[in-house]
């Protein structure tokens, strides 16, 4: 399969591998304004009936999510070589090897740009993998989770060590093919496997949007006024919206994916060329 190069997470039209920190308004100067719009200020029992009313929509949005999960659960699965090569910290492994031992595997592929320096790397993808943290709640249902770069072990490797993921990381890059048979390799995919035994089998995937389930970030966002301040959002006039505006990005500000100038400041390397 042709693989596919393009930034499907957003444009980078950011000075990338600027090594100016952030400053409290980058990202929120294109397309802001001074006095941002604002809510009607009502009652409490106003704002109570109205917030109730919104309840019910949310409510129903719930169970119709608990219906589609249901129905997820109902999915066939279909068999894949247990046997397909990965590269992990110890050298040549396997896909069944990835589930070190547990029923089921959630793996995230990493989107990878070969060559290029940290401030280049996937922001989108970058946004994803810093947000699961906390493994534990998933292997006590006996789910793995680990990302599946689709670049080289070693270099990708000192990206993870510099973002300081600690999560299982195997380059998938020589077995993509396979792995993602009928899918654009070079997207982010969140791909749920489970084994029976020594057999393998692929049971959901997803791309695009759909890893946003990794993202608790912008589910918090969502329950504010201001939401995620991005053009695309239906918001009323005068509601900020400078996040992917005009050559901006929603993920990354002073040309870098946005978490890794916290990184820099705490004085870690970003070079990807060196051992750690």
């Amino acid at each position: 399969m042709e693989k596919d190069t393009t930034n499907h997470s957003g444009p980078s039209g950011c000075c990338a591998g600027s090594a100016s920190p952030p400053s409290a308004t980058v990202g929120a100067t294109a397309g802001a304004t001074d006095a941002p719009g604002l809510p009607a200020a009502v009652d409490r029992a106003t704002f109570q009936a109205e917030l109730d009313r919104l309840r019910a929509r949310e409510k129903a949005h719930t169970r119709e999510g608990d219906a589609i999960a249901a129905a997820r659960r109902r999915l066939p699965m279909v068999e894949v070589d247990a046997g397909i090569a990965l590269i992990g910290p110890n050298g040549p492994t396997t896909l069944l090897d990835a589930f070190e031992g547990r029923r089921q595997l959630i793996a995230y592929y990493f989107m990878w740009y070969p060559g290029n320096p940290a401030a280049e790397q996937c922001e989108g993808c970058t946004w994803c993998a810093t947000q699961v943290a906390e493994l534990s709640y998933l292997h006590s249902r006996d789910i793995t989770y680990a990302v599946f770069c689709q670049g080289p072990y070693d270099e990708s490797a000192r990206y993870r060590d510099f973002m300081g993921w600690d999560v299982p990381w195997y380059s998938a890059q020589d077995s993509l093919d396979t792995l993602l048979v009928g899918r654009h390799i070079g997207l982010m995919h969140l791909v749920c496997y489970v084994r029976d035994g020594d057999r393998v089998f692929e049971t959901y995937w997803t791309t695009r949007r759909g890893v946003e389930v990794m993202d608790y970030s912008y589910a918090l966002m969502d329950l504010t006024v201001y939401g995620r301040q991005e053009p695309q959002e239906d918001s009323p006039p005068g509601w900020p919206q400078p996040w992917g505006a005009g050559s901006g990005h929603v993920t990354r500000i002073n040309g870098r994916p946005i978490a890794q100038w916290s990184r820099l400041e705490a004085g870690r390397s970003d070079d990807l060329t060196a051992g750690p």
